[in-house]
Formats: structure tokens, C-alpha cells, sequence
């Protein structure tokens, strides 16, 4: 509890969270939707906002508040994909190359610089297109986090870094303490804000690229995401037909989702971080 107490008292945290907790059960209503999004011509085309249809419908047909609702849905499960596969690829790589060192080090990093100076957005586009008829949520996911860990695992690297310099490391050692204990007691605590700050950054990152492979056409159309939804808005020229809530709905609810992820990334850091509860502690001292 006192976790959330402290966290609440930052603004950040707060809005980030209401954000997310609505968007969360804006998504959750696609589990209880009376209609197929998939499905075209469920409603008449082009209808405005009304009671049965509250944000109208597109020119496909399908109503554009309940389409959203999927949108949200899959284009979280994608970014959460995308995210803690890559973590899986990060972490290991970062701690091996920061502790061990040595031919370790220079391989792993020679193998993440390899995917820095790689054009990785060509490459992705690529794949893509291969891929375009065999992609789903799951897919499209693993395929971003296959890109997304290489400068992440670099910098938990240099954390590792110097963390293995530092005097408990060498008490450690010559206490006994294996490598995973060592590992996990004495240096995540200080590798976690990175760590979760990382799959943050990872999340908006698969969110944006999602966006842009849809609006190029490159993912699969027929499943709804908020890029597939802006796709449609735009190739039906909804912002030239002046059908704002269509081609609103897909882009408020990308920023609302990209402002979440980056006020709870910055605000769970600095939380996190152990200079902040150093002064945390200091201030409560101080208090007493």
C-alpha cells in the first residue's frame, strides 16, 4: 500500500493511470459487442453520432464506437507482445555482455550494433510484405520484438557495467555469491527502472510502427487495430467527406494510449530508481 500511496502523489502516475484504466475498459467491451467489426454493410454507410450508433458509422458500414473497441484491444496486445518478448531477448543479452565481459561482451555487441546500423524500418516493411497474408496479433508482436531490444540491451549493458566496478560486487564475489544470486539480489534493483522504462518505450514504439505498416497497407486490413482503422478513415477520404468522428476516434485514442505509456514510464523511473528512495527516506526522516 505504501507502493501506491507514493506513486499516487505523482500526477503523472495518476493521470496515466486513469487514462489507461479507462482505455482498458474501453477495450474490454469487445468481449460483449452486439456486432462483428469484421463484418461490412451492419449498418447503413456514413451515418452521424446518434443514440444507437454513438460515434456514427464508417463507409464500410460497421459502427465506428464498438469497431474501436477492438481497435484498442488488439493494438495492446500487440505492444504487450512485442514488449516482454523483447525483455526476453534484452535482459539475458544485457547481463551477459555488462558481468561476463570479454569475447562475451564483444559478440553480443557486435550482434546488437548489427541491428542499430541495419535500416530496421526497410527491413521490418520487408518482412512484412512476406509475411502480410500470415500476420496476426501474435505474429506481427514477435516480429517487432525480434527489432525492438537491440538499443535497450545495450543500455542495461553499461548499467551492468558499472555495477560490476562497484565495491558490493567485489564483496560479493569474494563471499561466495554465485553469478545468478548476484544477479538477481544485488543488481536488478538497480537494472528494474531501466528494465520497465525500456518495455515502455518498446510498447509505444510496436504501438507507432503498427500505425504506420497499417497505414501503408502492409498489415493484415481485415483485423482491427487503431492503425487499420486510420487506414480505412483515410482511404475512404473520411477527412475530406468531413466525417471527423471516423477519422477522430482512431487518432484520439493513439495519443491518449501514447501519453499513458510515457507518463508511467517516466514517473514508475523515477520512482524506481535508488537515489529516489534514497531521498525518499531522507525526506521521511526529516519529517519525524
Amino acid at each position: 500500500m505504501k507502493v501506491l500511496r507514493d506513486l499516487f502523489r505523482d500526477y503523472r502516475f495518476v493521470a496515466s493511470f486513469i487514462i489507461l484504466c479507462l482505455l482498458l475498459a474501453y477495450g474490454s467491451l469487445s468481449f460483449f459487442s452486439p456486432y462483428d467489426p469484421t463484418l461490412w454493410a451492419t449498418f447503413p454507410r456514413d451515418l452521424p453520432p446518434s443514440p444507437e450508433n454513438l460515434l456514427g458509422t464508417d463507409s464500410r458500414g460497421i459502427d465506428i464506437f464498438w469497431g474501436g473497441t477492438f481497435a484498442v484491444r488488439n493494438s495492446m496486445i500487440i505492444a504487450l507482445v512485442a514488449g516482454i518478448f523483447s525483455r526476453l531477448i534484452t535482459i539475458p543479452v544485457a547481463m551477459l555482455a555488462g558481468y561476463k565481459g570479454g569475447i562475451t561482451d564483444r559478440v553480443l555487441m557486435f550482434l546488437s550494433d548489427s541491428f542499430l546500423v541495419i535500416p530496421l524500418f526497410l527491413i521490418i516493411v520487408l518482412l512484412a510484405v512476406l509475411v502480410r497474408d500470415n500476420l496476426n496479433l501474435v505474429t506481427l508482436g514477435l516480429l517487432l520484438a525480434c527489432f525492438g531490444w537491440a538499443w535497450d540491451a545495450r543500455v542495461i549493458r553499461s548499467e551492468i557495467l558499472s555495477l560490476r566496478e562497484r565495491g558490493f560486487t567485489q564483496t560479493a564475489v569474494l563471499s561466495g555469491t554465485g553469478t545468478l544470486k548476484l544477479v538477481l539480489k544485488e543488481y536488478m534493483p538497480f537494472v528494474t527502472p531501466l528494465v520497465f522504462a525500456t518495455l515502455i518505450n518498446v510498447m509505444s514504439w510496436a504501438i507507432g510502427l503498427e500505425i504506420t505498416l497499417a497505414i501503408l497497407g502492409l498489415v493484415n486490413l481485415n483485423i482491427p487495430t487503431l492503425g487499420t482503422m486510420i487506414y480505412w478513415a483515410l482511404s475512404y477520404q473520411a477527412i475530406l467527406l468531413g466525417h471527423w468522428y471516423w477519422i477522430l476516434t482512431p487518432v484520439i485514442l493513439s495519443l491518449l494510449l501514447f501519453i499513458a505509456l510515457y507518463w508511467l514510464s517516466v514517473s514508475n523511473s523515477e520512482y524506481l530508481d535508488p537515489r529516489s528512495r534514497i531521498q525518499r527516506v531522507g525526506q521521511a526522516v526529516g519529517t519525524q
